[in-house]
Formats: structure tokens, sequence, C-alpha cells
């Protein structure tokens, strides 16, 4: 898949602003819109030849969490040290999305490695994102294996719906 820089540009500014209207918590009235940041950071690997938006949209992530702590009255339980492991999760979904592009075809028979590439995608970040959270965040007073399996039963198809649901779209 070879964009043109300037669809390059046209396709990260479209995933900065979604990331901006639904980066849970930001704006109130869109709060019924499910988050996006998992499928932003898919499709900047799929769409975005380099690795630096990868960088940038962390940050634009990491400034909206930290804005919407300390000007817009959000509680900080998930702002703790275990933050960094967002790093590595958001990290396997943009690796998973550029892989799929250099499997890429315009043909039927790709269904099944963007359907493999968004499937261990989502499962490395959710182990990071919520292993890390769960291990390291000093919220858990005892930590076991059985409980974090449960807790990923629990709450992966959660995190796992809008990502098909904005790739899809």
């Amino acid at each position: 898949m070879n964009l043109s820089v300037r669809n390059q540009l046209a396709i990260g500014a479209g995933l900065v602003f979604l990331m901006i209207l639904t980066r849970e918590y930001h704006f109130s009235y869109l709060h019924s819109l499910p988050g996006a940041s998992w499928a932003i950071f898919f499709l900047a690997g799929l769409y975005l030849r380099s690795i630096w938006p990868l960088a940038g949209l962390f940050i634009l992530a990491l400034t909206l969490d930290f804005s919407s702590y300390t000007w817009g009255g959000v509680g900080n339980f998930c702002l703790t040290s275990s933050y960094v492991f967002l790093l590595p999760a958001y990290s396997a979904l943009w690796y998973a999305g550029s892989w799929y592009a250099r499997c890429y075809k315009f043909e039927w028979q790709t269904l099944l490695p963007l359907s493999l590439s968004l499937i261990i995608g989502a499962v490395v970040c959710e182990l990071f994102s919520s292993g890390g959270f769960y291990f390291f965040s000093g919220r858990f007073e005892e930590t076991t294996l059985i409980e974090f399996g449960q807790r990923l039963v629990q709450y992966f198809p959660y995190y796992v719906v809008p990502l098909f649901f904005y790739i899809l779209i």
C-alpha cells in the first residue's frame, strides 16, 4: 500500500482529530462515542509509513489524558507509573497495522491476514495495557494470574468491540 505523502498527512490529521474527539472523558457531550485509540494506532501503522506518527499519537494521548486530569476534573485512577505500558501496547497495534500493510492486496484473501493482525495486535495490546495496570499500578493489593485472567475475560470485549467498529467504518 503506497500512499502519497499528501494522503498520509490527510489520514494522519484525521486520526489526530478522531483521537481528540473520542479519547475518554474529554468531551462530555460526546461521551457515548466509543474510544478509538486502539483503532487509531492500528490505522496509523496501516496507512502511515513512518514510525514518527506512533510517537506523536502516543504523546497526544498522554497530553489528552493528563489535561483531562489537570483541567478537566477527571480522576487520576489510571495515571500511575503503569502508564508506560501503553507505549508497548499501542506499538503492538501500530506494528500489526504495519505488518498488514505489507500483506495488503485489493482481494478477498487479505481478509484473513487483516483479521489475524487485528486479533493478535488487540490481544498483545490488552496484555500490555491491562497487565501493566493490574500488576504495576499499585491499585490492587494482591495480584494473581488467575484474577488477571478473569479480568481479561471481563474487560477485553469492552476494548475490542470499538476497535472492530472503527476498523469496519
